[in-house]
């Protein structure tokens, strides 16, 4: 499709500095990555840079995700010896059990180190993820009150804090980090549908229809029941796109479907998991 995506703002290059200047300060990575995309909400430079370092992924959003599917990349993980976590960080019961299994992680980090330097040393981890996949929610819950500032857009997170979440360890908050370039254009389409890119530099009719020629390969029931559509078979993106505009009413004054409102409905019902729990990659 002719969609283009291409998205480095200069925050961005801040934030891969501030994870270069201090990844040696840290002990233990916490990697959020979203659930409904885990393997496209890897970063390929930030693999690089933490090769090195303990690691505990987590997929957020676990709620707007397909359990099943969720569960399969888990079994994956397992298999790459990856810790991994699915988590919903608005749950109270999942938050508690996070917290327990990051404290059981340093507290043998800890105990490394004390063999080894004779110390017993604050230990410090850093958050990182794409843009709009949860950090500074994260450090809010684990900390117990809102330490890092929060935003439903990406890209809000800014600077360098320093979360104390125990008695020994401290977590540090850093903006999302991208790709510099859209080299993996399936896997920025994917950052699109999900929010991690702003909407205002997307075309959002053209990831509407880019959307919906991946949804209806994957999930089509749900999209059928709550549009009303009936033979979409064989139906491309833009003409589902155009039908649902049509029977939701959304026509402009021309008598033409408004297909900007239709798009903007369409990607915010996913996101908000009114079309129900969609993961759109598999291991």
């Amino acid at each position: 499709m002719a969609l283009r995506i291409h998205w480095y703002p200069g925050h961005m290059s801040k934030a891969k500095r501030i994870i270069k200047e201090n990844i040696r300060l840290v002990d233990l990575i916490i990697e959020l990555r979203d659930a409904r995309i885990p393997g496209s909400s890897i970063n390929p430079e930030f693999e690089q840079l933490c090769r090195n370092k303990e690691r505990i992924v987590l997929l957020a959003k676990s709620d707007l995700a397909d359990p099943t599917v969720t569960q399969e990349w888990l079994d994956f993980f397992e298999t790459q010896k990856i810790r991994g976590l699915a988590i919903n960080c608005l749950d109270s019961t999942e938050m508690n059990q996070l917290k327990k299994s990051i404290i059981k992680l340093a507290e043998q980090k800890q105990r490394i180190i004390k063999e080894r330097k004779g110390i017993r040393k604050t230990i410090r981890a850093m958050v990182v993820g794409i843009p709009n996949v949860g950090k500074s929610t994260l450090i809010n819950r684990l900390a117990g009150s809102a330490k890092a500032r929060t935003e439903d857009r990406p890209g809000v997170t800014r600077g360098k804090q320093w979360v104390r979440v125990h008695h020994f360890i401290e977590l540090l908050d850093t903006p999302g980090l991208l790709w510099p370039k859209a080299e993996d254009h399936n896997a920025m389409l994917k950052l699109a549908f999900v929010g991690s890119i702003r909407d205002e530099i997307i075309d959002l009719v053209e990831l509407a229809y880019a959307f919906l020629d991946v949804i209806m390969d994957r999930y089509p029931q749900p999209v059928v029941m709550r549009y009303k559509l009936d033979n979409t078979g064989g139906l491309r993106g833009y003409e589902i796109l155009e039908a649902i505009c049509i029977n939701q009413g959304w026509i402009r004054s021309g008598g033409t479907p408004d297909l900007e409102r239709g798009a903007r409905q369409l990607l915010n019902d996913f996101r908000s998991g009114k079309l129900g729990r969609i993961t759109l990659e598999t291991p």
